[in-house]
């Protein structure tokens, strides 16, 4: 904890410094997250469910989030650099290598056109895929929906991207090492690949395609996985919005056969007043052939989820929240229930 809240006042101490007419294209900004869940299912190891990645801690105060980053921007140059703590680098990251754990982005960009906006970026970076990240003051509920907890957060490589001169339509090809992936493992030699097709309609109606082909297990199973990732965000006023989503997946689950999984989600948040909204979530997650989560039971994971929360702004800084969450497998998968019940709030500051 000492080394989360040095890290902390360093990135405020920079950001200070920052304001300096020399350094206007460099900026700095911080993020943390402190939350307590409890889960009804009572784990006696303060562990949630291993699907599960942010928030993950039962019956205990905890950070999920400490973030410190800098960027810098100008005409054709561009680079990011986050380096975290808390719960989600524990666990999300636990299979990436000692110093590749504390990184939340590392990447340079290069504009390669003077007429276009067409940058080519490598290094670590956050995901082409899905619309929620860790960042939980960004997402419009207080933890994250199974099929975010399930796909890459983060990947490792290079994009080139395009963006058009009214910026409406996003364009993103990828070379990647592999299904959320730092440092490429051992006995994996092949590349992966994604693709990203983003389109606003409109200002009210954005529009997402996005998708990954490549392995994630060694070159001797000679698997290929294939997944597509949808989602629609639609606002049509400043109080009320919706997001719709879906994944649909494909690997092989043993060393000769494949299977399929796949996720529809919707979350619909409104606004109360200025300073306080609400949002709920249904979302279903399918995975018999316990490709992607691994339950060791007859049906694999299939699993309901509900949530709704409820958010107040203190200030603009600062954000508290509360959600309580249910979920209900085919399977006996929590504790030998077939159900799930938890709460969670947090408090999240953004600087």
């Amino acid at each position: 904890m000492k080394f989360r809240f040095s890290l902390f006042l360093l990135l405020i101490a920079l950001k200070t410094f920052s304001q300096n007419d020399g350094l206007k294209k460099l900026n700095f900004s911080a993020y943390g997250e402190l939350y307590y869940s409890y889960d009804f299912s009572n784990p006696q190891n303060h562990e949630k469910s291993n699907f599960l990645y942010n928030h993950k801690r039962h019956n205990e105060l905890n950070a999920n989030l400490i973030l410190l980053k800098a960027n810098y921007l100008d005409k054709n140059y561009r680079a990011n650099l986050g380096l975290m703590a808390g719960n989600y680098a524990l666990y999300n990251l636990s299979s990436e290598p000692t110093w590749a754990q504390f990184i939340y982005e590392a990447n340079i960009g290069v504009k390669l056109s003077q007429k276009q906006n067409i940058w080519l970026d490598a290094g670590i970076m956050p995901s082409h895929i899905g619309f929620e990240s860790a960042v939980s003051a960004d997402c419009w509920t207080l933890t994250r929906s199974l099929l975010a907890e399930n796909s890459p957060y983060y990947e490792t490589g290079i994009k080139l991207s395009y963006t058009s001169k009214n910026e409406k339509l996003n364009l993103s090809a990828l070379y990647l090492n592999g299904w959320q992936k730092i440092s490429k493992p051992n006995y994996i030699q092949k590349p992966s690949f994604g693709t990203q097709i983003n389109y606003k309609l409109s200002k009210k109606l954005l529009l997402n395609y996005s998708t990954f082909f490549g392995t994630d297990k060694p070159d001797s199973i000679n698997a290929i996985r294939q997944f597509h990732n949808f989602y629609l965000q639609y606002e049509p006023t400043n109080k009320f919005g919706i997001i719709a989503g879906f994944d649909i997946g494909r690997d092989k689950f043993n060393p000769t056969t494949y299977g399929t999984w796949y996720s529809p989600v919707l979350i619909i948040k409104q606004s109360i007043n200025e300073k306080t909204r609400i949002a709920i979530r249904g979302e279903y997650y399918s995975d018999p052939k316990q490709i992607i989560i691994t339950t060791g039971t007859t049906n694999g994971f299939q699993t309901f989820g509900f949530s709704s929360n409820l958010d107040y702004d203190l200030n603009d800084k600062i954000k508290c929240r509360i959600e309580g969450k249910m979920f209900q497998s085919k399977d006996k998968i929590f504790v030998n229930e077939i159900n799930n019940y938890s709460i969670t709030t947090n408090m999240t500051i953004k600087l």
